[in-house]
Order: structure tokens, then C-alpha cells, then sequence
């Protein structure tokens, strides 16, 4: 079975916010900047070229932080070339994000730097005089621990237990040896199971810390792509932020502005839902583990959780002294991102874009370019076998995509020799009791309710009957059904997206080093579609 590509508001699996968005509805439009179309990017391009904040100084402090932090790095030239070109002014970046999950987290980890390095590429050749960085965004300073701290393999879950607090890439990668030996017990000894126990040691046995962990797993990956991975954590991009740290914590003009976003947003339509709420103060103080908010009240300032105060000259003097104390939270942290690139594009998941468009107005504020926002890659990954397998059980690659109950019915309905679909005689029924509303008209109208409640009752019957008659045929048919719903289960891993519960090292065992070349090479990220791949 051929690949094949499915619209997103076909596959039942993105939110009425994120189709809209995808069709370009007419009443979002206010919420984003520019569509990313490719005869868009010109456009915006221009834009932050001409902005204050990609002049040469500041992209000299961000292409001479990352020198730093790739300092125990194995870079490749494609990489150290592009830190190089960051200090051009006729260089932009297309970013991405994502938490510093165990050995990548979810499959979806992939498809969102692939996206990002693919439309790097797309951009090089419709605009040859510039030069365009693909940059992973390591979300290092998150402190959600629980988030983070497992991948599933088979159905299993590879977890690592200890105490957290604080930021998260600060932590110690204590324990992970047993972790280590715990999934190398699991990969078996094929050339592509000890490649991807090589990775997990020489990441989390080796390294220190989960930054460093991360950035080298993540490297090891992507390097030969020109992937630049950014650690925000770093005090001389923090200094580049003061300005607007101050703004949050004097003006909270975040606070305003995405909250008149968000209620613009849901008076849209109801079925819009608000995926990230302003604070007061949208920052976090990060110092000796901890990261905890910061909050205002009546002109003192103080650290959730801990005796840590000031008054507003204290605090202002913390922050042009210690600007890496000072954390951006989950709404915040876009616009720190945007302060320190050359960004064009950001590239997330529906839920990350969700909170994306509740920013908008917030960045004129504060005289930010807004970048365009760009959905990842979605995909679904089936070997041959399993397209074989479909073929032979009568399953369409939509047929995927359906949930379980109504999955195991259509099957059913199919290999049925009884064709149990009562529409047609439920037509007649209703073409009957037409005839008895107009006779009750007729004669004494008294009767509209009664012949109104016979019908009620009696379509309700037949949809009963069909119901147990459908139950009976899934009994007749449970081996052959049971096959298909096995088939679903492994691609659609508990009624869900395969990319949100697998890790790649299931795929990598199956296809090992072709793996990422294959998807880069399919993986469209202007195409605005699903995508269900056979490898």
C-alpha cells in the first residue's frame, strides 16, 4: 500500500483551533502574522533583517554563546559552520523546541527537527543569497520532571526514578547507568540494538547533566544535517533579555495583552480552547535547584516557596547582575527565543501553536517581529509487512485513523454476509409517519405530539435491533476482527497517534541508520498534510 497523505481535519486527531488555522479561516487571521506559505517568507524575511534585535553585535554574542556551549561538543563542519554564519546578517533561523524528554521522548521529537531542517533547505533554494540555520531549542530550564523522565519501548515504559526540583537540564544524570542497563537488557544484540546502546551510554552515562546529555544524543542524530542546538540557559543570552524581564516585572504587559488575546479567541467559537493562561509575572527565579515564580504584590517581590524578597530597586539590580537567575515560563519563553534569533519560523505541535496565537498582540507591545508559525510533520510509520497485512484484511490507511469502536463496527459491517445497516428501513419508517403527521394535521392536530413520540420510539427500536445485531456479527467475527484491531493497536498505539507514544529506537531496530535519511527525504513541512509512510 502506496504512501499516502491525508488532510489534518480528516484525521480526527487535530483541534478545530488547529484546522481552522490550517485553512487559513478568515477570523484567526488577526492572530498570526504571516501564513507560511513560501512566496510569504520574502516578506518576513525583510522584516527581521530591518529589526533592532538581529543587529551584527547581538548576533555576534549569540553565534559566540554557542561556541561555548558546543565547546565539549564533536560538531560537525555543517554545524560549526553554521554557528559561524549566525553572525552574518543575511542568516536566519527556523526553530523548534522541545523538553529535554529521556532518549527524545516521543517519535514526534524527529518529525519536529526534520521539519525544521527541511524547510531550512526549501528556503536555501528560493532565497540563494541568505543563509538559513535549522535550531533545536532545548526547553532546559522547564522543571516538570514527571514530563520528561520516561520513553516507551514496546509497550513498556523506560523510566528513570529520583527526586526532582528545579531546572530541569541543571540535574545530575545520577542513575542512569541503571536506566541504561535496564533498556540495553531490552534491545536484544543486533548491529542496530548495540548502535542505540552506544547513543543512550555515551549520552547519559557519559555526560553530566541533561543538557549536555541531550545536546549530544540530539547532535549525534542530526549533525550532519547542520542541526544548532541552543541552550537558553546561559547568562550572556540572558543579558540580551533584561530589558524585557523588566517590562515583565514592572509593566506586565504579558499579563494584559494575552488575556484581551485570549478572550478575542474563544468568543471566535467555543470549541477554541485556551491552552496557556498569563500570570501577573511570567517568570521563574532559578538559583541553587530551585525554580520557583516570582510574585508581585504591593511593590515587593518575592520567590514562591522560599524566603527570598525585594523591593523593586533590589530586584532590578538582581536582574543586570544575575540575568541567568531569571527563567521565562512557558507563555514568556517564545519571546525570549525570538529576542536572541534571527527567527523566521517557528515549527510545534497544534498545542505549542495553540499558545502561539494568544501572543500576537503581545509582541507588538513590545516591538518583536511575530514569526510565522508552521504545524510539525505528522506521520504514521508501517513497515512492508504491515501494509501486506492490510491489504489482505481489506484496512485503508484512513481506516487507521478511526477510533476503535467505530473501527471494530466498519470491519464488522464488511465482513458481515448480513448487511446490517437498518438506514433504509428507517427512511421508510420516516416516510410513513410523514404521511400520518399530515393525515393528524388534517383532522385534529392534538395528535402531532402523540404520532411525534410513537416515531421517537420506534426509530429508537430499530437502532436498537441494529445494535444487537452488530454485537452478534463481532461475536460471529471476533478472530477475524481481532486481526485488524492488532494491526490498528501496533500503529495506533491505544487509540492514539503513533508518534506521541513510540520512541524511535523502535523504528531505528527495524531500519537502523537509513531511518533518518528516509524520513528527511519524505517528511514535507509546507505540505499541510498527514502523511502515512511505508518503509
Amino acid at each position: 500500500m502506496p504512501t499516502e497523505c491525508i488532510p489534518y481535519s480528516e484525521t480526527g486527531y487535530f483541534s478545530p483551533l488547529m484546522c481552522d488555522y490550517l485553512t487559513e479561516t478568515e477570523a484567526l487571521k488577526p492572530f498570526y502574522h504571516r501564513f507560511p506559505k513560501l512566496e510569504n517568507f520574502e516578506a518576513q524575511l525583510k522584516e527581521k533583517q530591518e529589526s533592532r534585535l538581529t543587529d551584527v553585535s547581538q548576533r555576534a554574542i549569540l553565534s559566540n554563546a554557542l561556541q561555548v556551549q558546543y565547546s565539549n561538543t564533536k560538531a560537525s563542519e555543517a554545524t560549526l559552520e553554521n554557528i559561524q554564519k549566525l553572525s552574518s546578517i543575511h542568516t536566519f533561523t527556523i526553530t523548534t523546541g522541545h523538553q529535554l524528554n529521556l532518549f527524545t521522548g516521543p517519535l514526534y521529537f524527529l518529525y519536529k527537527i526534520i521539519s525544521t531542517i527541511n524547510l531550512a533547505a526549501t528556503l536555501k533554494e528560493q532565497f540563494p543569497n541568505n543563509e538559513f540555520v535549522p535550531i533545536y531549542w532545548m526547553a532546559s530550564e522547564d522543571h516538570d520532571f514527571d514530563e520528561i523522565s520516561f520513553f516507551n519501548y514496546k509497550g513498556k515504559k523506560i523510566r528513570w526514578n529520583r527526586e526532582a526540583s528545579g531546572a530541569v537540564g541543571e540535574l545530575s544524570t545520577e542513575g542512569l547507568k541503571e536506566v541504561f542497563e535496564a533498556f540495553a537488557k531490552e534491545l536484544g544484540t543486533s548491529n542496530n540494538a548495540t548502535y542505540l546502546q552506544s547513543l543512550f551510554e555515551e549520552g547519559y552515562v557519559k555526560h553530566n547533566n541533561l543538557t549536555d546529555a541531550t545536546r549530544y544524543i540530539a547532535n549525534e542524530l542530526f549533525k550532519e544535517y547542520g542541526l544548532v542546538i541552543v541552550d537558553g540557559n546561559d547568562k550572556s543570552l540572558k543579558q540580551l533579555f533584561i530589558p524585557f524581564v523588566e517590562n515583565e516585572l514592572f509593566q506586565q504587559t504579558a499579563h494584559k495583552k494575552v488575556l484581551e488575546t485570549a478572550q478575542k479567541l474563544t468568543e471566535i467559537s467555543s470549541a477554541y480552547k485556551i491552552q496557556v493562561n498569563p500570570r501577573e509575572i511570567n517568570l521563574f527565579y532559578i538559583h541553587d535547584g530551585i525554580r520557583e515564580r516570582i510574585i508581585e504584590k504591593e511593590g515587593v517581590f518575592t520567590v514562591n516557596n522560599t524566603s527570598v524578597r525585594w523591593n523593586s530597586e533590589q530586584i532590578k539590580q538582581e536582574v543586570h547582575a544575575h540575568p541567568e537567575r531569571f527563567s521565562p515560563n512557558a507563555l514568556l519563553r517564545p519571546l525570549y527565543q525570538e529576542i536572541i534569533l534571527p527567527n523566521l519560523c517557528y515549527i510545534g505541535g497544534g498545542g505549542e501553536l495553540a499558545y502561539w496565537l494568544e501572543l500576537k498582540d503581545y509582541f507588538e507591545a513590545v516591538e518583536v517581529t511575530f514569526p510565522m508559525l508552521l504545524l510539525r510533520n505528522s506521520a504514521v510509520v508501517k513497515t512492508q509487512k504491515q501494509s501486506e497485512k492490510m491489504e489482505k484484511l481489506n484496512i485503508s490507511n484512513r481506516d487507521l485513523f478511526l477510533k476503535r469502536d467505530a473501527f471494530v463496527n466498519k470491519k464488522t459491517r464488511e465482513l458481515s454476509d448480513i448487511k446490517i445497516d437498518f438506514s433504509p428501513q428507517k427512511q421508510h419508517l420516516q416516510q410513513q409517519f410523514k404521511d400520518l403527521y399530515k393525515l393528524a394535521e388534517q383532522t385534529d392536530k392534538s395528535f402531532l405530539g402523540a404520532v411525534a413520540a410513537q416515531e421517537k420510539k420506534q426509530l429508537k427500536g430499530i437502532e436498537h435491533l441494529e445494535k444487537r445485531l452488530l454485537t452478534a456479527q463481532k461475536r460471529g467475527l471476533k478472530d477475524k476482527i481481532s486481526r485488524s484491531t492488532e494491526l490498528q493497536e501496533l500503529l495506533f498505539p491505544g487509540n492514539s497517534l503513533q508518534e506521541r507514544k513510540q520512541n524511535f529506537s523502535e523504528l531505528y531496530l527495524e531500519y537502523g541508520e537509513t531511518l533518518i535519511p528516509t524520513l528527511v527525504k519524505h517528511l514535507q513541512p509546507l505540505s499541510g498534510e498527514f502523511l502515512v509512510l511505508e518503509l
